[in-house]
């Protein structure tokens, strides 16, 4: 190499450098051929590894004169490195891509790079191929070598084309990505036990806040309510949820009676056995520890029938003996907590468990005290209240008929004329009248509570006797604008019964009917026969019904019967009354040996009496 030539690659290895090498005195001919060769090779190895590190136009390299294929440098190459032709035969590769093609040098040169990829794969090198040829575009490809072999490895391909090579080559970079995956694959377990940590620790957080939560919920409903059954069935349905249980029941005791009662449940998977009684002496391994205060968890050697296999924990409910002073017994009752056979429950759920009994001791506790106090103030409020009912209507009626009895004895004194005369003498007629009755109303029921009440019996057709019940009552309901209806068949069975005690006790209903019943509305009166069901024996009865389209208050339906109880808010004209009337018709049903029923709904109230049409003895 002549020192022009030389100078020449010194420039090269400068513009790559960034430095101009010293070039020693006294080189012969020779020496400074083969240094100009040397530089070359060097330059273009720095072009090289400077476009594998980052985007670069394609490589342009000079031949060294005297060297057909300058390929050499790529034994310099940090990183696997082949040189192909442009259909992909393999001209040249360096140590690095022999190790990653797990292939001998020999076996490398002349084979395809696509050797050594998948189908897929294979493909997409053909078209990169065909497109890197004809733009010159520096591609990357990340795919898997060797997919025959025992090893996979992954490798990062980049492909550029060789300038000014006759004719044009590939020069293709192989990073191998197998440490950077296994440092991937690394830190994403060290990320997921990371994870898997905290996330353990927030279950945990996470449960104890819950746990929490559901304590203080059963304890605000302690503090703010007193009813038992409220309370009750918010701890065994909070407790199923929260812990994920199949049920949860609580079970209260009868030690006089040695019973166990299911009477609060919530189940989520399992049969309900609410209402289930227990007798404690045939389970005493359960029982005894039970009352002596002791939480236990275990599991059934036999399936129950209904449940299967089981984890069950016990826990009792009770209250300190000496707290108790006396009032009532020191265990109460007990949770079961019901789960999948294979269950264990935690020291943590069995201690929450025995706060929720805790606060299960005092809700019953307090619940069952204010029920007594309520009981016993509404006892002493409903006597005190009757005896001022009894003898402010008692007073009221008995004194109402002697005020008009004077007045009208007093007018008989002051008028002339006949006609007021006889006025005066009707209302003194009609006050004594309604005084009688009233003493009558007040022996009578005395007499029927006694049994000493007695009874006439005759054989009539109701058909032609009912006339004399409701004709009385349509004067008085058109006068009010009231729709009185009757419906009685004409071929009825002759009926066999006391007809004065079952006037009294028709005439009794209807009047109620139109003290209640609105204008224009209705009220009915039907008689049918029928049969029923007595002592196993099918019996033909009579059946008498009134209705009237007014509508009893549902709380105070049940009392109607009860003496001296008047449903006062629904007496639409003011008409009074003793309260004996609806406990009179009782009295003298069940006197001729019937029944009576009434219910009110949609706005309708019917009353039913059944008779039977051949009488029996009356009751005593």
């Amino acid at each position: 190499m002549n020192p022009v030539n030389l100078n020449q690659a010194l420039e090269r290895v400068y513009h790559q450098l960034g430095s101009i090498l010293p070039l020693p005195d006294g080189l012969s001919d020779q020496q400074q051929a083969a240094l100009g060769v040397l530089l070359d090779q060097v330059a273009m190895a720095t072009r090289l590894l400077m476009a594998t590190r980052s985007p670069a136009q394609p490589l342009a390299i000079q031949p060294t004169p005297g060297f057909s294929q300058p390929w050499s440098w790529i034994d310099y190459v940090s990183c696997g490195c082949l040189i192909t032709t442009l259909p992909g035969a393999i001209v040249a590769g360096n140590q690095l891509a022999t190790q990653l093609l797990q292939t001998e040098q020999s076996s490398l040169i002349g084979n395809c790079l696509s050797d050594w990829l998948t189908q897929p794969e294979r493909d997409r090198l053909a078209h990169w191929l065909r497109q890197t040829a004809s733009t010159g575009e520096v591609l990357t490809l990340e795919t898997r070598l060797n997919p025959s072999a025992a090893r996979w490895v992954e490798v990062e391909l980049d492909c550029r084309l060789v300038g000014q090579v006759d004719p044009p080559h590939l020069c293709w970079s192989i990073h191998d990505l197998t440490p950077h995956r296994q440092a991937e694959d690394r830190l994403q377990q060290l990320n997921a036990e990371l994870q898997q940590q905290v996330e353990s620790q927030s279950a945990q957080v996470q449960k104890v806040l819950t746990f929490d939560s559901m304590l203080k919920r059963i304890t605000d409903k302690v503090r703010d309510f007193l009813d038992e059954s409220q309370i009750m069935q918010a701890a065994v349905r909070e407790l199923t949820l929260v812990l994920g249980l199949a049920g949860c029941n609580s079970a209260l005791y009868d030690l006089d009676q040695g019973t166990s009662t299911i009477r609060y449940e919530y189940t989520s998977s399992i049969p309900t056995s609410q209402g289930r009684v227990a007798q404690m002496d045939r389970f005493p391994e359960i029982y005894n520890q039970l009352q002596q205060g002791y939480s236990f968890q275990f599991c059934s050697l036999f399936p129950n029938p209904m449940r299967g296999h089981v984890a069950m924990l016990a826990c009792p409910i009770f209250v300190d003996p000496q707290s108790s002073q006396g009032m009532d017994q020191a265990v109460l009752g007990d949770l079961w907590l019901i789960h999948h056979k294979d269950y264990v429950f935690s020291e943590f759920e069995i201690r929450l468990v025995q706060q929720v009994a805790n606060q299960c001791a005092i809700a019953i506790r307090q619940a069952r005290l204010y029920q007594a106090a309520q009981g016993q103030v509404r006892e002493l409020e409903k006597l005190n209240r009757l005896k001022d009912e009894f003898l402010s209507t008692v007073s009221h009626e008995l004194r109402t008929p002697i005020a008009n009895v004077k007045m009208a004895i007093h007018m008989l004194k002051l008028v002339s004329t006949q006609e007021r005369r006889q006025l005066y003498l009707d209302i003194l007629e009609t006050e004594t009248a309604r005084e009688a009755e009233l003493i009558d109303e007040l022996l009578d029921l005395q007499r029927l509570e006694a049994a000493s009440y007695p009874i006439h019996l005759a054989l009539e057709d109701v058909h032609q006797w009912l006339p004399k019940v409701a004709d009385p009552f349509q004067f008085r309901t058109t006068n009010r604008g009231q729709r009185f209806t009757v419906h009685c068949p004409t071929l009825l069975p002759p009926l066999t019964t006391d007809f004065g005690v079952l006037q009294r006790i028709l005439s009794e209903l209807l009047n109620n009917a139109c003290k209640y019943t609105a204008e224009g509305h209705e009220i009915e009166l039907r008689v049918q026969d029928s049969l029923c069901l007595v002592e196993a024996i099918l019996m033909p009865v009579m059946v008498f019904t009134v209705r009237n389209q007014a509508e009893i208050p549902s709380d105070e339906l049940p009392h109607i019967f009860e003496k001296f109880y008047r449903v006062i808010q629904a007496d639409r004209y003011k008409q009074g009354g003793t309260g004996l009337g609806l406990a009179l018709v009782q009295k003298r049903v069940e006197q001729i040996g019937g029944i009576i029923q009434v219910e009110s709904r949609q706005g309708w109230t019917t009353f039913t009496i059944t008779l039977p049409t051949q009488a029996r003895e009356a009751r005593r």
